[in-house]
């Protein structure tokens, strides 16, 4: 597939990839992947990508992590550093003997082309095989779309996949975090790392603290983990620290919760994609009663009438 065949099917200019310095916004770069979808005809195109990437392409965002000590350093760092390459979001929980990686875009409605979401499936389970050495198997997948999957992503997951779910999941074994990795290099961490961590600050300054406190409570919101602590701890600052920036930028944290949910509440609506009573449990409303009382205190009218107009 040539660029410029690309292009022109998203839609997009077609010398666009010649600019030195190009940007995309989100649909822009969605509409990028629905070309490729098109044009490949392979509905694991996100997969066989991904396998052809050579390491040495990667940015130096995603690149610091295959330095990492072990596979649970690599995934710290590719969670923190990701962001600087896509408005994606990544994050893992351990709990007892496994360990959830979860991933999607907080600034979109949905996850967008398949392919999107299987090239950071791949991106994840390639780090640690790589980087380790070992094939690593996930205990199992979840993703949202409806499914059913092709074989060649099962085939490559060697696990389950499951579908319909509320979000796009990796669930791994604890143990094989622990696995380290042959190219461990603490010398070019240590000239990565400042860097990163700079560019990483200069683009949350750019945006002011109500809109980063919204970014997390938007990805939180489907797992109920709504707290000033929890939001403090994933931006990196103590919770009376945050309690005073977000005062003195002259809301309140309860306002961003309310506004945040407001945004993705019309967001959910307007694609369709989603029923009332689902919308209202994703927005971490007790039930949906709660999520109408809220709707006409911000629109003045019903979910419902809010969705027959829009």
């Amino acid at each position: 597939m040539q660029p410029e065949t690309i292009l022109r099917q998203a839609r997009l200019p077609a010398a666009l990839h010649l600019a030195e310095d190009a940007w995309l916004t989100v649909e822009q770069y969605r509409a990028l992947w629905r070309a490729v979808e098109t044009l490949s005809g392979d509905p694991a195109i996100g997969i066989t990508m991904s396998l052809a990437t050579d390491v040495a392409g990667h940015p130096p965002a995603t690149m610091s992590a295959f330095f990492a000590r072990d596979y649970r350093d690599a995934l710290a760092r590719l969670a923190r550093y990701k962001r600087l390459c896509t408005p994606e979001e990544l994050e893992f929980v351990e709990e007892g003997a496994e360990c959830m990686v979860s991933f999607g875009w907080v600034t979109a409605v949905d996850d967008g082309p398949d392919a999107i979401v299987d090239v950071t499936l791949a991106a994840i389970l390639e780090l640690g095989r790589r980087g380790t050495g070992a094939q690593i198997t996930p205990n199992r997948v979840e993703v949202t779309r409806k499914g059913p999957v092709y074989g060649a992503l099962t085939d490559y997951v060697g696990a389950p996949v499951l579908c319909g779910r509320s979000r796009n999941l990796i669930v791994l074994s604890s143990a094989d975090l622990d696995r380290p990795f042959a190219a461990y290099n603490p010398e070019m961490l240590a000239v990565l790392a400042p860097a990163l961590a700079n560019s990483l600050a200069e683009m949350e300054a750019q945006s002011s603290i109500e809109d980063q406190v919204k970014v997390v409570i938007k990805r939180r919101l489907p797992s109920g983990k709504l707290d000033v602590e929890e939001i403090a701890r994933e931006l990196g600052t103590s919770e009376r620290t945050l309690q005073r920036r977000i005062a003195s930028s002259g809301t309140t944290f309860r306002r961003l919760l309310d506004q945040a949910r407001h945004e993705i509440g019309q967001q959910m609506l307007a694609s369709g994609a989603n029923g009332i009573d689902e919308i209202a449990f994703l927005l971490g409303y007790q039930d949906t009663s709660s999520f109408y009382r809220a709707f006409r205190s911000w629109e003045g009218m019903t979910p419902a009438q809010w969705r027959s107009i829009n």
